[in-house]
C-alpha cells in the first residue's frame, strides 16, 4: 500500500498545502488544496474520496477535482464517490455544490447519470475497495469529524483527521495486531493550549497524554501544524514523548507499507 501526503499544513503560505492524502493512486482522504499538487495523469485515476469533516481546508479542492474529471467520468458513465458522515455530506451539498458556489455535479450531466455521488458512512462502517479496507472512526472536533483506518492485508495506516483528546480512536488502534504508520494532527503549541481546546485540536501536551494509551510503536507523523509554529510544536512533542518516533510532515512524502 502506498500512502502519498499531498498536503499536511493547517494553513497557507509558500510550500504549504492543506490536508489531502492519496492512497494507491485511486482514492483520496480529504480534498484540501494538496490535491492541486497532483499531475493530471494521477488525478485521472481517482475514483473515491473519503472526507473527515466539512471544514474548508479539507474540502476546498473537491469542486475543482470533480470539474477536472467531468469529461472523463461522463464519457464512461462513472461517478466520483464521496464518502462521509451524513452531516458532513449535507454540509458539502448545502454550501459547496449548491449551484451558487459551484454547480451541483450530482445532477450533471444528468440526474440519471451524474459524475458525483455521495455515500454516507457512520463510525464503525467499513468500505472494501480494491483489496483494501477503509474504516471510519469517530473523533472529537468542533464539527462532526472522523478518522480513517486503512488496511491492506497485514498493513495498517491510521489518519486522525482533525481532533482533540479522544478515546475511540486510540481504543480502536489498540485492537489491531500491528500499526505501520500513524498520521496524527497537532495544530498548536502548548502556549496556545486554550485555543486548541476551544477548537478541539491537539497541542503537544494533550497528544502526549493520549499517546500513553497507544500500545503500538509506529512511526508517528504530525500533520495540520499551523503556519509559523511548526518547529515549536515538534520540539515540544519530542520533549514530552521521547520514547516515540515523532516526525513532522511537510507534504510530498511517500510511504510504502
Amino acid at each position: 500500500m502506498k500512502v502519498r501526503i499531498l498536503g499536511a499544513s493547517g494553513g497557507i503560505g509558500v510550500g504549504r498545502y492543506t490536508t489531502s492524502i492519496l492512497v494507491d493512486d485511486d482514492f483520496l482522504i480529504d480534498g484540501g488544496d494538496g490535491v492541486g499538487t497532483l499531475t493530471l495523469e494521477r488525478i485521472s485515476g481517482i475514483r473515491k474520496l473519503f472526507v473527515t469533516h466539512s471544514h474548508l481546508d479539507h474540502v476546498c479542492h473537491i469542486p475543482l477535482l470533480i470539474d477536472g474529471l467531468f469529461e472523463q467520468l461522463s464519457a464512461r458513465g462513472e461517478a466520483l464517490v464521496v464518502y462521509g458522515q451524513p452531516e458532513t455530506l449535507q454540509a458539502i451539498k448545502d454550501h459547496v455544490f449548491n449551484n451558487v458556489i459551484w454547480p451541483d455535479f450530482s445532477q450533471l450531466p444528468s440526474a440519471e447519470n451524474p459524475v458525483l455521488a455521495y455515500q454516507e458512512m457512520l463510525p464503525g462502517d467499513v468500505v472494501e475497495f480494491g483489496g483494501r479496507s477503509i474504516e471510519m472512526i469517530e473523533v472529537n472536533h468542533i464539527v462532526p469529524a472522523v478518522a480513517y483506518l486503512v488496511s491492506s492485508g497485514a498493513s495498517y495506516f491510521a489518519f486522525s483527521g482533525d481532533t482533540g483528546k479522544t478515546e475511540a480512536f486510540w481504543q480502536r488502534l489498540n485492537q489491531l495486531e500491528s500499526l505501520d504508520l500513524l498520521v496524527v494532527e497537532t495544530a498548536y503549541p502548548n502556549e496556545m493550549a486554550e485555543l486548541a481546546a476551544l477548537a478541539r485540536h491537539y497541542c503537544p501536551t494533550t497528544l502526549a497524554e493520549d499517546l500513553v494509551q497507544l500500545k503500538h510503536d509506529p512511526d508517528i507523523y504530525i500533520t495540520h501544524l499551523k503556519p509559523g509554529v511548526e518547529q515549536e510544536v515538534c520540539i515540544q512533542l519530542e520533549a514530552l514523548a521521547p520514547e516515540r518516533r515523532i516526525h513532522r510532515l511537510y507534504g510530498g512524502e511517500l510511504f510504502e507499507i
